[in-house]
């Protein structure tokens, strides 16, 4: 049986979880490191959401998301972070913020930017729906070398295609 996630508040509590899971080496490639501080800082600010992503009671993961008062309904999934690869929680997680995007934000557009080699999380962006929109090339500096950034989005048409019911027979 396929276990259900679901998304809720980052509390201050969860921080050593949320650092834990930045440092590990499974997740370490593929996302910047922050501070404690910095973590702290994005809980308190009303234009961003630090989410914890749950399944049965226990922390799976976590997701940052920018823009909540973006003045073009235009939504940044900055980070998702998943403990246990190869569950399902990263796809479960994404349909997830799909819905808080859409339904609960009122998004227009929900955007991301993936790693060029990070080709796991490209393939499920892609399955959920997201259009690769772009490359920035050498734009992120990570010590001493510079990787590549893919921009992908989804825009809320794409997520709530219309309906039988949007169409008329034109014949």
């Amino acid at each position: 049986m396929e276990k259900t996630v679901s998304l809720r508040p980052t509390a201050e509590a969860d921080l050593d979880f949320v650092l834990a899971q930045e440092q590990s080496p499974n997740n370490r490639p593929y996302i910047r490191q922050w501070s404690v501080d910095e973590h702290r800082a994005r809980l308190l600010d009303p234009d961003w959401a630090h989410l914890v992503i749950e399944s049965e009671g226990e922390a799976v993961g976590y997701v940052i998301l920018h823009g909540l008062r973006n003045s073009d309904d235009s939504l940044c999934l900055k980070r998702i972070v998943v403990a246990r690869k190869g569950e399902g929680f990263g796809r479960r997680a994404v349909q997830q913020v799909k819905r808080f995007a859409f339904d609960r934000v009122g998004s227009h557009r929900l955007w991301l930017e993936v790693k060029d080699f990070n080709t796991a999380a490209r393939h499920l962006y892609r399955s959920e729906g997201f259009v690769a929109e772009g490359i920035m090339r050498e734009s992120a500096r990570i010590g001493e070398r510079y990787d590549s950034l893919i921009v992908m989005s989804i825009l809320e048409q794409e997520y709530r295609p219309p309906t039988a019911a949007d169409c008329t027979d034109t014949l």
